[in-house]
């Protein structure tokens, strides 16, 4: 296939995603207020509890839930019946940390010098759609083509687009750092220099004003290395404390939190010390940033997935450059160990897979990789529904279903408690009152 026909082909999928999308809008607007009763054979509503529910039918008009009826109801008249009955639901599943205008492989390096931000903004579409069928209602994108994101989250959230509602985060981190760009001759780094880079406090604070006023709902950092960066620059420690502080500071007084990739420990810790609201991976965290994370109430989005793709591309791509391949190897195998201990010691946990690592739609995968690390099936679920709306501060939106929350569901033919991967065989997905996947 030449580029070319590649190009027309994504073109007509993503142009048509879109028509689909505008169809569906206008079907609301003509149908506005119409009832939807979803028959659920056995409901999950509020994983907060864990409590299974048998027969149930929920009643849900313009995109939110009215109420859960005890029994089997069919809507009335002008209304629609949706029959589920031989089906296990439960709320649309929360991703914490994807990267919806990208994904991971050979041509990434060229990619990032060939694709505009209106090819990244369709391929996200893509993504995102992939990505909803496969039951997640609900995406927080940490990093990327700002200018691509922004532009399909407020498609999606104004129906000129159907996918999932996106939290749109922007990236803040120091000049040479991980999120910088790295593996280009330095004409071509600095063309392709991204917003958001600072060295200082001073010029901190200018990066988080300058990613709220360009449409940031959370700013993400990086106070370590990283994996994928093409630098062998390690996993420690790379932003310093005062700049840690004053972007935490900064970002809380305009009322963005601040989710932080971190590895190293020592770069776990200082930034917990500053304030941030997360840690992003967190794969050497160590007793003291177990105590802090406890104090503070500070989540842990493990991305378990993510470790376990890039251990394994090591292992066996051939494209990818040495400084990746040895720190993939160094950190992919620790990651379930690390997720053990943080639960072990009680720190708050929210489900995030870091996708576009890893393949879009391939997200509940995460769920196996919890379980090996001694999660339950349900709290594994928790983390991506109610723990996860909590953390993302949308709980009273999204997380359970229950009355006056919009009606983001997904079914399974089988019990996702007894085998948690049934999550990645999700039969039925419904975001805001609208079918996605039937």
């Amino acid at each position: 296939m030449t580029t070319t026909t590649a190009v027309r082909r994504l073109l007509g999928m993503t142009l048509l995603g879109m028509a689909i999308g505008a169809s569906a809008q206008n079907a609301a607007a003509a149908e506005e207020g119409k009832q939807v009763f979803v028959q659920a054979g056995r409901l999950l509503a509020d994983p907060g509890n864990g409590r299974v529910e048998q027969e149930r039918t929920l009643v849900i008009a313009n995109g939110k839930i009215l109420e859960v009826r005890d029994g089997y109801h069919s809507a009335p008249a002008g209304g629609e019946t949706i029959d589920l009955r031989d089906s296990f639901v439960l709320p649309g599943l929360i991703d914490s940390h994807v990267h919806i205008t990208s994904e991971g492989g050979p041509t990434s390096e060229l990619d990032a010098v060939k694709k505009t931000s209106a090819d990244r903004t369709l391929d996200g579409l893509m993504y995102a759609q992939r990505t909803l069928r496969a039951g997640f209602t609900t995406l927080a994108d940490l990093g990327g083509d700002a200018d691509a994101v922004f532009a399909l989250r407020d498609a999606i959230n104004s129906g000129r687009a159907f996918g999932p509602r996106i939290i749109a985060a922007g990236g803040v981190g120091a000049h040479g750092g991980h999120g910088d760009v790295h593996g280009y001759r330095p004409d071509i780094t600095e063309l392709f220099a991204r917003p958001g880079r600072c060295s200082g406090a001073d010029d901190c604070r200018r990066a988080v004003r300058q990613a709220v006023q360009r449409g940031a709902d959370v700013i993400k950092i990086a106070s370590t290395g990283g994996v994928l960066s093409n630098t062998a620059a390690g996993l420690s420690q790379q932003m310093q404390d005062d700049e840690l502080k004053a972007i935490v500071t900064t970002a809380h007084a305009l009322g963005r939190r601040v989710v932080c990739h971190a590895h190293g420990t020592d770069g776990v810790n200082a930034a917990l010390r500053a304030g941030v609201d997360s840690i992003e991976h967190g794969t050497y965290l160590d007793a003291d940033s177990i105590k802090l994370m406890k104090a503070n109430k500070t989540y842990l989005v493990p991305t378990l997935l993510a470790g376990a793709t890039v251990a394994e591309r090591a292992r066996t791509a051939s494209w990818m450059p040495p400084a990746v391949r040895d720190k993939a190897l160094e950190v992919g195998p620790k990651m379930v160990d690390m997720a053990r201990r943080a639960r072990e010691g009680g720190v708050q946990v929210a489900f995030g897979t870091d996708s576009g690592v890893s393949a879009h739609g391939d997200n509940a995968k995460e769920f196996a990789l919890m379980v090996s690390a001694g999660f339950s099936p349900l709290d594994a679920i928790r983390s991506a529904t109610v723990w996860g709306a909590r953390h993302n501060r949308i709980d009273n939106e999204v997380g359970s279903l229950s009355n006056g929350k919009w009606a983001d569901l997904i079914a399974v033919k089988g019990d996702p408690l007894q085998d948690v991967t049934e999550l990645e065989r999700v039969s039925f997905v419904m975001k805001g009152g609208k079918v996605a996947k039937p």
